[in-house]
């Protein structure tokens, strides 16, 4: 399978696509990434990624190597010449090379960008994959979750934690309340009415969960937009989180709590079928 990475301006097979040992993301992990959902060689609400994206490098004060719409353009080819019919497209921006291992910024290096895809399933996933066991561990990142940083250690951690208890993902807490997953943002469902915590600086404001909040409004769904402690979690009638990679994902066990008797919640299968269904007209308007 095509297997082609783009590092600026160049594009090489993965394998021999390298970036400076002077890097600033190699170094610091000066830098903001996106991930973003293909199908049929369309990026799902790319608008979406692109907005967070301009918002996260100005909140570091960094601006894109290329013009916006050479950006559209490199994503395109980069799709295409992988052959990228459904999976992920991930791209990340750092703040370029510097002459020395400086905290400061450098002056005059252009940033780097980076991008390549992953061939996966995202859309229509039969019924026994839509089941994630989720552990709950203390959150240790930093205090601007808002900006989505290439500084994943706290999150490599806690999920690899969760991956040896065989969990699919972690849910991470703060002063008893649940913030966010390791790489998702986390839903409870209690007596029909949607929770999750306001979006602000404890948490990503995820594309795929902004979708997810505007399908509720307009299927008259009740969301309570506030914090919700680990007791309650363990008491949800329904559970879920959402990313782009993984669109609404059910939530069967939290720390070995079943939920739902252990079964995908029934109105959880219906956001995550709304979300497809957006998903596939949004590819529609994007070609």
């Amino acid at each position: 399978m095509t297997n082609i990475a783009y590092v600026n301006g160049d594009y090489q097979k993965i394998e021999n696509a390298k970036v400076s040992i002077m890097d600033r993301g190699l170094l610091f992990a000066d830098g903001v990434y996106e991930v973003a959902g293909v199908y049929k060689g369309v990026i799902i609400d790319n608008e979406s990624h692109i907005l967070r994206l301009q918002r996260s490098l100005n909140e570091i004060k960094l601006t894109l190597p290329i013009q916006l719409d050479e950006l559209l353009l490199v994503q395109k080819k980069l799709i295409e010449i992988n052959k990228l019919k459904e999976g992920t497209l991930y791209f990340h921006v750092t703040r370029g090379i510097g002459q020395t291992r400086e905290f400061e910024f450098p002056e005059g290096p252009s940033p780097s960008l980076i991008m390549f895809v992953h061939h996966k399933q995202i859309m229509d996933l039969p019924i026994d994959r839509l089941n994630a066991k989720i552990m709950t561990l203390p959150d240790l990142r930093w205090k601007r979750r808002d900006i989505k940083s290439i500084a994943l250690l706290p999150q490599v951690l806690a999920k690899q934690v969760a991956h040896e208890n065989n969990c699919n993902e972690v849910w991470m807490y703060e002063d008893g309340f649940i913030t966010e997953g390791g790489s998702s943002n986390a839903f409870i469902i209690k007596d029909n009415k949607l929770i999750s915590r306001k979006n602000n600086e404890k948490i990503l404001s995820g594309t795929t969960r902004q979708a997810v909040l505007k399908l509720l409004e307009l299927e008259g769904l009740i969301f309570d937009e506030r914090p919700f402690t680990i007791e309650e979690a363990y008491n949800a009638d329904e559970a879920f989180f959402t990313s782009a990679s993984v669109f609404v994902m059910p939530v069967i066990s939290i720390d070995d709590r079943a939920i739902n008797d252990g079964m995908p919640g029934k109105l959880t299968l219906k956001l995550r079928n709304l979300y497809e269904n957006f998903a596939k007209s949004s590819i529609k308007k994007g070609k």
